[in-house]
């Protein structure tokens, strides 16, 4: 068994604008992302990590660049841990028409169709099978280890909630992944992966200005809503 921890990255620009973000749109982090980011890292400062791995967005690198100064390796990049890959809508102006396709294809999601992909972009599917890949490189060959992954809300809570068998998977999306939330894993290897989860979505390390968080998903578009 592994023990596995999800760090989603500070918050940046695209957080703010509410702009889709997956590979074009490539903020860095704000200055109270930065601040976010410090403080993440003071708290891993305290614990002993054997790799950090993190998506190659600037956002999730600069979070995963201020945890490695505590910790004597560099940080291992992976295109697997990239955000949801929402296609033809990143680069739209994040007005209503844009979030209502979004809002449709996550209803698509929901209502038994996981296969439905965003137009240009991939389904639940594929991107939980991603997600599945980058746990699996990650933690491949080790075992007792402690691996921590900075990546990005979407990927992130759907990937647990299908990985970890979570019941009531709508009311597991409705609640907020904060910026640079704290979420652990277990990964167990053998005879085959398998995901447990510990604890989920933890902000109790941020204090001040970085604990003062935004919503990055309007409220009409959030799936306990559809």
């Amino acid at each position: 068994m592994n023990r596995v921890f999800l760090v989603r990255h500070g918050e940046n620009p695209a957080n703010l604008t509410r702009e889709f973000s997956c590979r074009k749109v490539n903020y860095p982090l704000t200055d109270r992302g930065r601040l976010q980011a410090k403080q993440t890292a003071e708290w891993f400062s305290r614990v002993k990590l054997d790799e950090v791995w993190s998506s190659p967005l600037r956002r999730a690198l600069e979070t995963a660049d201020q945890i490695v100064r505590f910790h004597p390796f560099s940080v291992r990049l992976l295109d697997d841990l990239r955000e949801m890959d929402v296609g033809d809508l990143e680069g739209l102006e994040p007005r209503e028409a844009a979030w209502e396709l979004y809002r449709g294809v996550m209803r698509q999601w929901f209502g038994g169709h996981p296969e439905v992909p965003f137009p240009g972009g991939e389904n639940r599917k594929s991107l939980v099978a991603r997600f599945r890949r980058g746990l699996d490189l990650a933690t491949q060959g080790k075992n007792g280890k402690t691996v921590l992954i900075v990546g990005h809300g979407g990927i992130f809570t759907h990937g647990v909630a299908e990985l970890c068998g979570v019941p009531d998977q709508k009311a597991f999306l409705a609640r907020e992944n904060f910026n640079c939330s704290i979420s652990e894993l277990e990964v167990h290897r053998d005879p085959g992966l398998r995901f447990v989860l510990k604890s989920w979505a933890s902000v109790a390390h941020l204090s001040g200005d970085a604990a003062k968080f935004v919503e990055s998903v309007p409220e009409t578009s959030r799936v306990s809503n559809l």
